[in-house]
């Protein structure tokens, strides 16, 4: 096993496009996305999607957090509320800069050149004393002190 944090697949690759499903323009559902830690002393895993292209503002896809930590994959199209991993529920999602709680994906203004999506996956030595629909921001300042590693993807989407 690995001694660090690392995504181990994904539906596109690390610096390349983002399939068509998992975006606006297409399904706008959530990609698989399977991930190792050598270490078992994570208590959860956080994982935030967001865009630094977006117009005036770092834009915010999807907020993850509390998932077990021994969690090493989520599947196509995460569905709050759904059991995956050995009968533990999908961790509380936050809210996004879309004003919803849960997914949305790449939508960048058509013609405004290809944006950059990080899914940034940290593992931390704590559970998270917030509930769904918490922010970005709520869920940093908790995790602030509590990161063991972390690791990122980048995909890149154009409308």
């Amino acid at each position: 096993m690995p001694e660090e944090l690392i995504f181990t697949t994904a539906p596109f690759a690390s610096g390349e496009s983002i399939p068509h499903e998992y975006t606006c323009e297409g399904t706008d559902i959530s990609p698989a996305l399977e991930w190792a830690f050598g270490s078992d002393e994570a208590e959860s895993l956080v994982l935030i999607v967001d865009d630094p292209d977006a117009p005036g503002q770092t834009f915010t896809h999807w907020v993850l957090f509390n998932l077990p930590g021994d969690t090493t994959s989520l599947p196509r199209g995460v569905e709050v509320g759904v059991h995956y991993v050995d009968a533990n529920p999908i961790p509380h999602e936050g809210k996004n800069d879309f004003g919803d709680v849960g997914y949305d994906g790449p939508c960048p203004p058509p013609g405004d050149g290809p944006h950059r999506y990080f899914f940034r996956l940290y593992a931390l030595d704590t559970v998270l004393d917030l509930g769904s629909g918490a922010s970005k921001e709520q869920v940093a300042d908790a995790m602030d002190g509590h990161v063991i590693d972390e690791t990122e993807r980048t995909g890149t989407y154009e409308r």
